[in-house]
């Protein structure tokens, strides 16, 4: 396993990381900003990335441009149309809007027509309905509306690979929604002062800060194995660095986000901060395609 990103993957995370430093919200009051969100969604759309599946890309090209919108804050539709890209590829109607459900929700689902399930092998659609709330500010689910109706069926290795590829995408949403925070926490630490000196210059804030950066390594070392593993191993050993990949980058979000709030001190308890919404994007993602540690026995804890 080569873990290293060929030059096109470089240009690929370099293109997703300017769109979302670029047009991501930048601030709470960002996320209602009608003009941005429609310049957002319209070159979204026009880079193709929601199908990136059918286009011939791996898992780590998803995996890249997942990451990236999550560390931006990209809070129009990617995630969900992607894996419903991965389910559907080139056929169909091209005007039709999917995405695909966890449970009894349609995600992602801001301007989608219509919603994948996948129930064991069966490959089912049906209509989104209403609005469904949830604690993501950036990303917004919806009710299933109707009737499944059946599609298909999948095999079990087109199903085995597309469990490992929604676990691996929602691992990667976690790892950017960590660095996003990081960066955040970061950046205050330089300018906050007090008793005449920068924040980040005492060892009680430095090693927060260092403890978190060490657990962003972790999760973008199991991250990219993960990637990798979508498309060339097992469905089975694919599904299991999927697993392990989404245990460990769930866990780890959670602690950088929560030091973020804690290195900003008052202010990143106020609505204002961007680090709740890091948070609430990374409660969420854990709960996409959830894993339970009793599911692997690797010995985390």
């Amino acid at each position: 396993m080569d873990v290293r990103y060929t030059s096109e993957q470089r240009q690929l995370r370099d293109a997703a990381a300017k769109l979302a430093d670029d047009l991501g919200p930048g601030s709470v009051l960002g996320l209602d900003d009608r003009a941005r969100l429609n310049r957002l969604e319209n070159t979204v759309a026009q880079t193709g990335w929601r199908a990136l599946r059918s286009d011939g890309a791996s898992g780590v090209e998803v995996a890249i441009v997942a990451e990236e919108f999550a560390r931006g804050l990209v809070d129009v539709p990617f995630l969900g149309p992607v894996l419903a890209d991965d389910l559907r590829g080139q056929s169909g109607d091209a005007a039709v809007r999917w995405t695909v459900a966890v449970g009894n929700r349609a995600i992602d689902a801001v301007d989608a027509d219509r919603v994948l399930i996948v129930d064991g092998p069966r490959l089912l659609a049906a209509g989104v309905g209403e609005d469904s709330p949830s604690a993501d500010l950036t990303r917004h689910d919806a009710a299933i509306s109707g009737e499944p109706e059946p599609l298909g069926e999948l095999s079990a290795e087109q199903l085995g690979h597309w469990q490992a590829l929604a676990l691996t995408a929602t691992s990667a949403d976690l790892v950017g929604c960590a660095r996003g925070a990081q960066a955040l926490a970061v950046d205050y630490a330089k300018v906050r002062e007090q008793y005449g000196n920068t924040i980040g210059s005492y060892q009680a804030v430095a090693h927060l800060l260092a403890e978190s950066q060490a657990l962003i390594e972790g999760c973008i070392s199991v991250l990219r194995h993960a990637a990798w593993a979508v498309d060339e191993l097992t469905p089975t050993e694919a599904i299991r660095a999927g697993q392990i990949a989404k245990i460990y980058c769930a866990r780890s979000a959670l602690t950088v986000c929560e030091t973020a709030i804690q290195v900003h001190g008052g202010i990143g308890n106020t609505w204002e901060c961007l680090a709740h919404v890091y948070l609430r994007r990374v409660m969420t993602s854990t709960e996409l395609f959830p894993v339970r540690l009793e599911e692997i026995d690797c010995g985390l804890t």
